[in-house]
């Protein structure tokens, strides 16, 4: 038979004495019967947990911008030449030089110092025309002979490459030409009513 101390539920005879002693007891101790008042009240709800604190959620990584294509080559625009300057270029190699007259000549029946002679007159007037309409100086300013290194987007329209030429620059050789370049050109303005085809008028002597 369990005791006391080990029955949970005291017996309707065990709780008269009880009764009484805690009817006396709450008479005589005001802090016990505030504490037996609290008995009657409903169990306060129990506190819920609080909410777990939201997770942040990464910021996605924006993906990496688009590289913009380059802008295409400008397109390359064809000019039409028109042949008055090179017609008025040789008019005057011909005024100064005799130039058209040198070269529609057939030289090969001419000995060789008849030949000197005439080209003696014609570098002359060439040599003048080219000193007073243009300005020419060299592509390169290195002496020939010497060697030189293009390096990568270099200006192959200035610059032409000869012998053995394979794989990419830069490129080591001799400069064997400087090139030329007209830095000025001064040829007259032609009137208005000239004809530029003809590069030099016929002669009549009376």
């Amino acid at each position: 038979m369990p005791t006391p101390s080990q029955d949970p539920k005291p017996s309707f005879l065990r709780r008269i004495p009880m009764a009484f002693g805690a009817f006396f007891s709450l008479l005589g101790n005001a802090d016990k019967a505030a504490r037996y008042e609290r008995l009657d009240e409903p169990p306060a709800p129990p506190v819920a947990p609080p909410p777990p604190a939201p997770v942040a959620t990464p910021k996605p990584t924006p993906a990496p911008a688009p590289v913009p294509a380059p802008p295409p080559p400008p397109p390359v625009v064809l000019r039409e030449a028109t042949p008055d300057a090179a017609l008025q270029l040789l008019a005057l190699l011909q005024r100064e030089g005799r130039f058209i007259d040198f070269m529609q000549d057939d030289i090969k029946g001419y000995a060789d110092a008849d030949i000197g002679a005439a080209v003696r007159v014609v570098h002359e007037g060439c040599r003048k025309v080219l000193k007073e309409h243009f300005r020419i100086e060299p592509v390169r300013s290195e002496n020939e002979g010497s060697r030189i290194t293009l390096q990568p987007g270099f200006d192959a329209a200035s610059v032409k490459l000869t012998g053995n030429v394979v794989g990419q620059p830069p490129f080591t050789g001799t400069l064997s030409h400087r090139g030329w370049r007209a830095a000025e050109v001064k040829l007259p303005k032609l009137a208005e009513k000239h004809d530029a085809r003809v590069l030099a008028q016929a002669e009549v002597e009376l």
